[in-house]
C-alpha cells in the first residue's frame, strides 16, 4: 500500500496552491462580500488545466486523473471555496459528456468546458425535487428537431452567468425515473429567463434544445445523473477538504498568537482538544477521498467509497469550521477574520450533491444488504 504522491501530482497540486494564494486570495473576501462572479479566473484555471485532469487530450484535457482533480480542488477550496464550485460546474457536464456522449458532442462541447470558454452548469435541482431527483417536474416534449423544455430549476450554481449546461427533464412522466432524459444545452438562446437572487432559478418556457443534444436515449437521464452525481460528489468531498484545512490552519495560528492569562491560548488543553480532533477528522476524511479518487483512477467501481468520503469530508469541515469558531471568539464572528466565511461553507458540503443524509442512507443500506452502491 503506497501512500506517497507522484511526482507529477505533487507538481500538479503546487501549480494549483500556487495559483490560489496569488490569483484568488488577495480579493477572496471581497469577492465572497460582493457576491462577485469571477470569469477571468474561471478562464485562467481553464488555461491551467485545472478542468481537463479527468479528460483525455483528444478533447482538450490533460488525463492525469482524479486524484489530480482531488489535489488541485482541495487547494483552491482551502482559499475560496466558491472558486471550488467553478471547477466543479466544469468537469461535471465534461465528463458526463465524455461518458454518455456521442463523438460529435464530445468533440463539440468538452473543449469549451475544458478551457473555460463556456462557463458551465447542471440543472438537476427543482423546487420539489431536491435529494429526491425522481420528483422533478421539468418536460422535454419533442417538436421536429427539438425538444421544447417547461419547467424552472432552482438553486444551480452559475445559473445567472452559465452559457452551457447538462439540464434533466422528463420526456415521459407515466415512466417514472425511467422516463426522465438528459440533454446538453446552449443557455444563449430565447426560452430561457433567469432569477439571479440567492435562489439561482432558471425558468424554462418552450425553451428549445436539439434532438441531437441528448445524451444516450430517452428515459436514461436518471441513470445518467446518479453516474454524474457520484462524480461531482467526489470533487464536493475534496472542497471540504480544503475548507477544514483552512478552518484548522486559522485556528493553530490563532492559538499561537492570542496571549491569555500570560500564556498562549494554544497552551490551554481544552483548545489542543479541539484542534487534535480537527487534525484527526481531517487526515481521516483525506485518506478516504484520496481512496475513492485512486478506485476511480483504476477504473473500478467507487460509489460506496466516494459517499463514505463526501459525508467524512463534510463532517470533518463542519467540525473544524465550528471548533474554530469557538477558538476565536468574538472574532470568530467578524468579517475582518475568514472564519466565519469558512463556517457558511462547511455548512454548503452537507447538502450538496447530496446531504450528509443522503451520504449516510446510501453508506447504510449498503452495509444491511439492502441496496448495493457498488453494484
Amino acid at each position: 500500500m503506497d501512500f506517497a504522491l507522484s511526482e507529477e501530482l505533487i507538481a500538479v497540486r503546487d501549480l494549483a496552491s500556487e495559483f490560489a494564494e496569488k490569483e484568488i486570495a488577495p480579493s477572496a473576501a471581497k469577492d465572497d462580500k460582493e457576491k462577485n462572479f469571477r470569469p477571468d479566473l474561471v478562464k485562467k484555471m481553464g488555461e491551467l488545466g485545472f478542468y481537463g485532469t479527468m479528460i483525455p487530450e483528444s478533447y482538450g484535457g490533460n488525463g492525469l486523473g482524479f486524484l489530480a482533480m482531488v489535489l488541485v480542488t482541495e487547494e483552491i477550496a482551502r482559499v475560496h471555496s466558491a472558486m471550488r464550485v467553478a471547477i466543479n460546474m466544469q468537469i461535471g457536464p465534461a465528463l458526463t459528456l465524455l461518458q454518455f456522449g456521442t463523438e460529435e458532442q464530445k468533440k463539440k462541447f468538452i473543449p469549451g468546458l475544458v478551457s473555460g470558454e463556456t462557463i458551465g452548469c447542471f440543472a438537476i435541482t427543482e423546487p420539489d425535487a431536491g435529494s429526491d431527483v425522481a420528483a422533478l417536474r421539468t418536460t422535454a416534449t419533442q417538436d421536429g428537431e427539438n425538444y421544447l423544455l417547461n419547467g424552472s430549476k432552482l438553486w444551480i450554481s452559475n445559473g445567472p452567468v452559465t452559457t452551457g449546461g447538462l439540464v434533466y427533464a422528463y420526456t415521459d412522466k407515466s415512466q417514472k425515473h425511467h422516463g426522465m432524459s438528459a440533454f446538453y444545452a446552449d443557455w444563449n438562446q430565447s426560452g430561457l429567463s433567469r432569477r439571479t437572487l440567492e435562489t439561482m432559478e432558471l425558468i424554462f418556457d418552450n425553451f428549445p434544445i436539439p434532438v441531437a443534444n441528448r445524451l444516450g436515449n430517452e428515459g436514461d437521464g436518471f441513470k445518467i445523473c446518479m453516474w454524474q452525481l457520484n462524480q461531482t460528489r467526489l470533487n464536493c468531498a475534496a472542497g471540504a477538504l480544503g475548507v477544514a484545512r483552512a478552518a484548522k490552519e486559522a485556528a493553530v495560528s490563532y492559538c499561537n498568537q492570542r496571549v491569555q492569562f500570560g500564556q498562549k491560548i494554544g497552551e490551554f488543553q481544552m483548545n489542543q482538544d479541539l484542534i487534535a480532533q480537527m487534525v484527526a477528522h481531517e487526515d481521516a476524511a483525506r485518506l478516504l477521498v484520496y481512496r475513492a479518487a485512486w478506485l476511480a483512477d483504476q477504473k473500478q467501481p467507487n460509489n460506496l467509497e466516494t459517499s463514505i468520503g463526501k459525508y467524512s469530508a463534510a463532517e470533518a469541515a463542519n467540525f473544524a469550521a465550528d471548533a474554530a469558531m469557538k477558538i476565536l471568539g468574538a472574532y470568530g464572528y467578524s468579517t475582518e477574520f475568514p472564519v466565519e466565511r469558512y463556517y457558511r461553507d462547511a455548512k454548503s458540503y452537507q447538502i450538496v450533491e447530496g446531504s450528509s443524509n443522503v451520504q449516510k442512507m446510501i453508506i447504510a443500506q449498503d452495509a444491511l444488504g439492502y441496496r448495493k452502491a457498488n453494484r
